[in-house]
């Protein structure tokens, strides 16, 4: 299955593009690519993919979700609720087709020609009141290197959209009834055609009267003034595994928003944030460490203790180590998240130079220079003279 293009990219404006710039670009492609009018074979598909990301972009909530989480995050709408406040017929008026007439209409009417968008899409008819599944919820979590190391246990406080526990999602006060709706006749849709040069054009919307739902309700609930749904707050109890990343994504299926007309709830996604440890530097399932040395040790040798996430180990370090050479411990890394084992340590050590001498360190180590037959340069000359000398050898 192709990926899907950016819809920013399908309509050919910038991220940053204004209300009014997104409906005049997609006006301008759907007079191209309509199939009415088109003689390119692929238009239905084109008219399709720029006119659901006209409903997505032209849609300021929608937009805000696809702008944080991408395709990814418009999984929790169907087709009808991308479309759902569309207003197309008000579009293709403004291509300047003149004399047209409209009408409106229960669902269950016909029209000529292009019947309707959602004819287009695969889902016009009397199926806007259906279920609809509800939306994804997001949920970030910041944990310790050591947390995701060994994995935890927790209760998270998440707010999501839950079923009103007065009226169980009817959306009525208790004890009342509700009645068939009189604009829609219970289809919960009505649909307007209009008549253009190009022939008759239809578009089905939610009944206004209904809101979609196919009934009327007199006497709202209280609890969820007429919603059937409630924002509330639930404790739910997540495993994060050892050896989670930052930026991974837990899944916690049927814990997102409910859905609406008995559709099933979304799901839940808990992002993993790993802070920063201030000795480990994580790379992937391998952890380094900088680890200072002196030069006493570095050229004699010695056996340090290194730090690990479950505690020091002993570490030898030969005589003779140069700045920046790593040593490996094996398992002292995070664990695999996907296959048993550890990754492993990687001490890196560093030769540190003390800043300050006593006399007696400073004469110690100019005996051992003359030892190893290194020149060593008096501190009272200057710079420049160093130089010369250096140069005259």
């Amino acid at each position: 299955m192709a990926e899907k293009r950016d819809y920013y990219e399908v309509l050919g404006v910038d991220k940053g593009a204004e209300k009014k710039d997104i409906k005049k670009a997609y006006r301008k492609l759907a007079m191209k690519y309509h199939p009415d009018v088109s003689e390119d074979q692929e238009s239905g598909e084109k008219f399709k993919e720029i006119s659901e990301a006209y409903a997505v972009l032209s849609d300021a909530e929608k937009r805000q979700t696809y702008d944080q989480y991408g395709h990814a995050g418009m999984n929790g709408f169907s087709q009808e609720d991308i479309y759902n406040n569309v207003n197309f017929d008000d579009i293709f008026r403004g291509f300047g087709f003149g004399g047209g007439q409209s009408s409106s209409r229960s669902s269950s009417g016909g029209g000529g020609g292009f019947e309707s968008i959602f004819d287009l899409f695969g889902f016009g008819g009397g199926g806007g009141n259906g279920p609809t599944q509800g939306e994804d919820v997001y949920y970030e979590m910041n944990i310790t290197l050591e947390e995701a190391a060994s994995g935890l246990e927790e209760d998270i406080e998440v707010p999501h959209k839950k079923t009103c526990p007065k009226c169980h999602g009817s959306k009525a006060e208790p004890g009342t009834d509700t009645r068939t709706c009189p604009e829609c006749g219970g289809s919960g849709q009505v649909r307007q055609v209009s008549n253009t040069p190009l022939g008759q054009f239809a578009t089905v919307r939610p009944c206004r009267t209904c809101r979609g739902e196919g009934q009327v309700i007199d006497t709202p609930c209280k609890e969820c003034h007429g919603k059937g749904i409630v924002k509330n707050k639930s404790t739910i109890h997540v495993k994060i595994p050892p050896g989670v990343e930052d930026g991974s994504r837990l899944r916690v299926p049927g814990e997102g928003d409910v859905g609406t007309r008995r559709g099933p709830p979304g799901d839940l996604y808990v992002i993993i944030g790993v802070k920063k440890h201030q000795l480990f530097k994580r790379e992937e399932s391998d952890l380094i460490y900088n680890m200072p040395i002196s030069f006493v040790q570095a050229s004699l040798g010695d056996t340090v203790e290194a730090p690990t996430l479950t505690g020091a180990v002993d570490l030898k370090i030969p005589a003779g180590t140069q700045t920046g050479t790593s040593f490996r411990i094996r398992g002292e890394g995070m664990p695999h998240l996907r296959w048993n084992g550890k990754g492993n340590l990687y001490v890196k050590v560093k030769i540190v130079t003390p800043k300050k001498l006593s006399p007696k360190q400073k004469e110690l180590l100019t005996e051992f220079a003359e030892i190893s037959g290194e020149e060593i340069y008096s501190t009272d000359k200057g710079f420049f003279e160093k130089v010369k000398e250096v140069i005259n050898h």
